[in-house]
């Protein structure tokens, strides 16, 4: 006998919450940092309170956004990484992957990056800042493990692998947020430059014997 899954249902909550983080998707590609819980209820079709209850506050809805977007970004990441080339130009590759995931969608970026100008006078206690960096942590710790599965870097390998991880996303990070905001060179020119900043030792370090090569 076929039965319809009721609300209280565990695939009938993911499947509203899928539902209520796409909703706030286009709230956010809409009002960028200015997106509050208001508009996105009203794009859900749904009072706030509702709202509340599955995210809790704007900083619950804001680290379920954080989750999903940087999960799909590392996944380009990590086919960037890992496509069929040789090492500069998979360098270039990854780099150009994040540029062109702020390009395309720049008002999400900045709601996960940027405070709104007037967020003191709405929705007060949502720090951006205490919530953006355990995102770009996690960025971080991802590229690191990507890094020390593939390259040999001797002793200490380990370490030496998470300080790159970490120093090339924050260097994605902070190049790439004064590229969206002022757009002083076209992205390939960017790419280069940051290719070549980042050459130096990696074009010389060998792929770890167990590895799956760089």
């Amino acid at each position: 006998m076929h039965t319809t899954a009721q609300a209280g249902e565990p695939g009938a909550a993911e499947r509203r919450r899928r539902e209520l983080l796409e909703a706030a998707d286009r709230v956010v590609l809409r009002d960028g940092p200015k997106a509050s819980m208001n508009a996105i209820a009203a794009e859900a079709g749904i009072t706030k309170p509702i709202l509340y209850r599955h995210f809790g506050d704007k900083a619950g809805l804001y680290q379920a956004l954080a989750v999903r977007h940087t999960d799909a970004l590392l996944d380009s990441l990590r086919a960037a990484l890992d496509a069929p080339a040789e090492r500069r130009r998979r360098v270039e590759a990854t780099l150009d992957t994040y540029l062109a995931a702020i390009e395309a969608r720049p008002q999400v970026y900045r709601f996960l990056m940027h405070p709104a100008e007037d967020s003191q006078s709405t929705e007060r206690g949502f720090d951006v800042g205490l919530h953006s960096a355990p995102l770009l942590r996690r960025l971080g710790e991802e590229l690191a493990q990507v890094i020390g599965e593939r390259v040999d870097l001797g002793p200490g390998g380990e370490r030496t692998a998470r300080i790159w991880g970490h120093g090339i996303v924050g260097m994605m990070h902070a190049a790439g947020d004064w590229w969206l905001g002022e757009r002083p060179c076209g992205r390939a020119e960017l790419v280069a430059g940051l290719t070549d900043l980042l050459w130096g030792r990696l074009a010389t370090a060998g792929n770890r014997v167990d590895g799956p090569g760089f």
